[in-house]
């Protein structure tokens, strides 16, 4: 089984830019998007052999998950059951048979910071205890755009980001935590070394020079890593500021 994620910053946009083709060359079962900045009746997207699921903001042009499969999901949850956090479509939960899958774009702390305390102190806590619900039940993979580098190897220039949003002490601290319950970082399983990133700046070319952000995951429980075959980030993937990241399971 081959599952995908891909911050794809307007499904609108992508769909210009080659998604469809993505989607057929891929050979995904199931496709994760974030950021799709659109409500399922503004888009026309008809994808052979794919369902699909969305969970869009309430705000227009704003955040909002997307999910596409093959397979018939046998439930299928929208958001995490608050309404303090659920108004911006960050997350969409599909259950198969031996899995959660949990589709998930997390907040941004911002560039000045503003959103932090609220990223930290109540999305992260909140974020961790729904997956330790799900997990009571069966074993989870979730995955999407978690919007920080775990650890210095994780970005470009760690030194220069320190109080940085994406890389603050507080925000690694919740991916530690992450990590302290056991999920597992899939791409770390098989790439220990730096040089790996899946999001880059539009300016000064970050992209070409690969100056850039490992913030785009996927993590699974303990359960299914006898299941975990490959992990890997696909940089060649144009078409959104972010690449994909793909798992195989068996």
């Amino acid at each position: 089984m081959r599952l995908v994620s891909w911050n794809v910053n307007g499904i609108r946009a992508i769909l210009k830019k080659g998604f469809p083709d993505f989607v057929q060359s891929c050979d995904a079962d199931i496709i994760c998007l974030q950021e799709i900045k659109a409500r399922p009746e503004q888009v026309e997207m008809a994808l052979d052999g794919y369902h699909a699921w969305w969970n869009p903001a309430i705000r227009p042009g704003y955040s909002g998950v997307a999910t596409l499969s093959r397979i018939a999901p046998l439930s299928v949850r929208l958001g995490m059951d608050s309404d303090e956090h659920d108004r911006e479509g960050r997350v969409l939960t599909l259950e198969f048979d031996g899995f959660f899958l949990v589709n998930v774009y997390t907040p941004n702390a911002g560039r000045d910071l503003r959103r932090l305390e609220y990223r930290t102190q109540k999305w992260d806590t909140l974020f961790l205890n729904f997956l330790r619900d799900l997990e009571r039940d069966k074993p989870v993979v979730f995955c999407g755009d978690l919007n920080v580098a775990h650890r210095e190897i994780d970005l470009a220039h760690p030194a220069n980001n320190r109080r940085n949003a994406g890389f603050t002490d507080e925000e690694r601290a919740g991916f530690d935590h992450i990590v302290q319950a056991g999920f597992i970082d899939t791409f770390r399983e098989f790439h220990q070394e730096g040089g790996h990133y899946t999001w880059w700046s539009y300016v000064t070319r970050a992209r070409e020079r690969n100056v850039g952000w490992r913030i785009d995951y996927f993590c699974i429980s303990p359960a299914l890593r006898p299941r975990l075959r490959n992990a890997a980030i696909l940089p060649e993937t144009m078409g959104s500021d972010h690449c994909p990241v793909m798992i195989e399971l068996t």
